[in-house]
């Protein structure tokens, strides 16, 4: 649901959507450690940092249980089991003001962290800077070391680091 409604706020045109860009990859990392795009208040101390990041997933789960619910009460279909266009409706219904509903609190509040979260995660890309033409890319990205191992973007296979077990033999 997360990659599906990030394409949808940045879909692919003449330039890349959300879904190449990996953005559902990017929101999953954050929401799973809790970091908020976006907070409500100042963060003062690691406890309200901890506080906001707790409050973030909390708000983001229930964002995504709130849109099943809702397209299942007006559709009788969860969320990704509904036509194109009644999916549309429902996300236009939570981005404008004008098509606000007393009842969609809870939907708004998630389709605003969606929102802030796939432009943050986009336009961090390299899909994302090039689709802007940000100068910097012709001559930063280039030195950027990128990934070594490709084959392994899920990281499943790394072994630990030798520095640290080399830290590791020297204390034990």
């Amino acid at each position: 649901m997360v990659e599906h409604i990030s394409e949808m706020i940045i879909p692919e045109d003449d330039t890349p959507g959300a879904k190449q860009a990996g953005v559902a990859e990017f929101i999953d990392f954050m929401v799973a450690n809790r970091v908020p795009v976006s907070g409500s208040r100042d963060v003062r101390s690691t406890e309200d940092a901890i506080e906001m990041g707790k409050g973030a997933q909390a708000s983001f789960l229930l964002g995504i249980d709130w849109m099943n619910a809702r397209c299942l009460s007006e559709f009788g279909h969860s969320f990704l089991e509904c036509a194109p266009e009644q999916q549309n409706s429902l996300l236009e219904e939570l981005a404008y003001k004008a098509k606000f509903r007393p009842t969609t609190e809870v939907g708004r509040e998630f389709f605003r962290m969606m929102r802030d979260y796939t432009v943050v995660g986009y336009y961090t890309t390299k899909i994302g800077m090039e689709s802007l033409g940000y100068p910097g890319l012709r001559t930063v990205w280039p030195k950027m070391p990128g990934c070594t191992h490709p084959d392994d973007p899920e990281h499943a296979h790394l072994r630990e680091p030798s520095s640290t077990m080399a830290f590791q033999r020297s204390t034990s």
